[in-house]
């Protein structure tokens, strides 16, 4: 059980940090102020309020979840439209909670992973909370980017120079 819980927190860790949190970084430094609070209709998220409720709901499964710290989440404010934060500000919000995460992650067990908690109404594992928080930051990253190529036309150039049509050996 060890092996297999060192193995699936790198895991985890390599595709929030090293894959998600650095796709944001990109598309916030290819887009400009005004886009990061750009929102093309009412039924889309700015690329803003998508990382804020990244950040709202990251904490909220690992901190107040596996954690058990008090919650603090106001998951509507992340969602408001006018927000006084810049690019800047942003990009220092991420990194900060994401820096928060990873050092709870250093120190998840492997009983942690098995243990059950409730978290925004739901019942859950650790394994199936670190399983959602990957796939949650997977799709908002995804939209994030979608919104990044279409207010500028541009490829985010994720996989520049790597040979993505190479076979398995």
């Amino acid at each position: 059980m060890e092996k297999f819980h060192t193995l699936f927190i790198k895991d985890i860790k390599r595709r929030l940090f090293l894959e998600n949190q650095n796709r944001i970084v990109i598309c916030l430094n290819l887009i400009s102020e005004e886009q990061l609070w750009n929102q093309p209709n009412e039924n889309l998220n700015s690329i803003g309020n998508l990382i804020l409720h990244l950040c709202g709901n990251i904490t909220q499964y690992v901190n107040s979840g596996i954690f058990r710290e008090k919650d603090l989440r106001n998951r509507t404010e992340e969602f408001e439209n006018s927000k006084p934060y810049n690019k800047a500000d942003i990009l220092n919000y991420l990194n900060e909670t994401m820096s928060i995460i990873e050092r709870k992650l250093e120190i998840i067990t492997a009983d942690m992973l098995l243990k059950d908690y409730k978290v925004q109404g739901f019942n859950e594992n650790g394994v199936s909370i670190l399983v959602h928080i990957t796939e949650h930051f997977s799709y908002h990253v995804g939209q994030i980017t979608l919104l990044t190529k279409l207010f500028n036309n541009i490829d985010t150039a994720y996989y520049g120079g790597m040979d993505l049509n190479a076979k398995s050996t």
